[in-house]
């Protein structure tokens, strides 16, 4: 948890990259590591590392550095990897079934318990361990099952209606492929959004590239 105070964006967004880098030293089984070679694989400072641990009250020892397994567990708990977030996707198409058969939910604090789509054609089929639901049972599904976490691959004129309804059944976190800048319209703090723009990261390589 914070020391306090309330933790700014860009250190949350490096948190993930750092249970990931901890994971890959894991694998090449190394037990521990100091900020100066972290922050070396990492292109990241030593000093903003531990700037960033100290957010959370700092880990590692002098002298010593910082236990892998260990730091990746508190990191991992951080961020919640342990809570499992009930989650339901929109949107079965070519991305949201990418998104639904090869991303490690449970590596990342979540549980995919429902995949919904408009298309009658696509229900009842298989997709991993269940089946495509027709988006009529929404409702019923998001009453039964109380999911904490939407994650939509949906099209861009489909995204307002479809947020309200589920704001309107609980759903209080989105993850949001649909190119519909959701902050704007919940940018309360009872609800996060995540919008992503596949688009937005690959114009971003291309200035790069043009520019190098």
């Amino acid at each position: 948890m914070p020391k306090d105070g309330k933790i700014s964006n860009s250190v949350i967004r490096r948190l993930p990259r750092y249970y990931r880098f901890l994971g890959e030293l894991q694998e090449e089984g190394i037990t521990k590591i100091s900020s100066g070679e972290l922050s070396q694989r990492m292109k990241l400072t030593a000093s903003q590392i531990r700037q960033d641990l100290n957010c959370f009250g700092g880990f590692g020892q002098q002298g010593y550095g910082y236990n892998v397994s260990e730091l990746r567990a508190e990191i991992g708990g951080i961020i919640g990897t342990d809570k499992r977030l009930n989650a339901i996707l929109v949107g079965a198409g070519n991305l949201g079934k990418a998104v639904a058969l090869h991303l490690n939910f449970e590596n990342c604090g979540c549980k995919l318990i429902g995949v919904f789509d408009s298309n009658p054609e696509l229900s009842n089929t298989p997709i991993g361990n269940g089946k495509i639901l027709s988006i009529s049972f929404l409702e019923s599904f998001c009453k039964a099952n109380k999911p904490q976490m939407a994650i939509l691959c949906i099209p861009k004129e489909s995204a307002k209606e479809l947020c309200d309804k589920l704001v309107e059944l609980g759903i209080r976190s989105f993850w949001n492929f649909s190119h519909f800048d959701l902050n704007p319209e919940y940018g309360d703090e009872d609800i996060v959004v995540e919008n992503v723009h596949l688009g937005d990261s690959l114009l971003t390589l291309a200035y790069k590239t043009n520019n190098r």
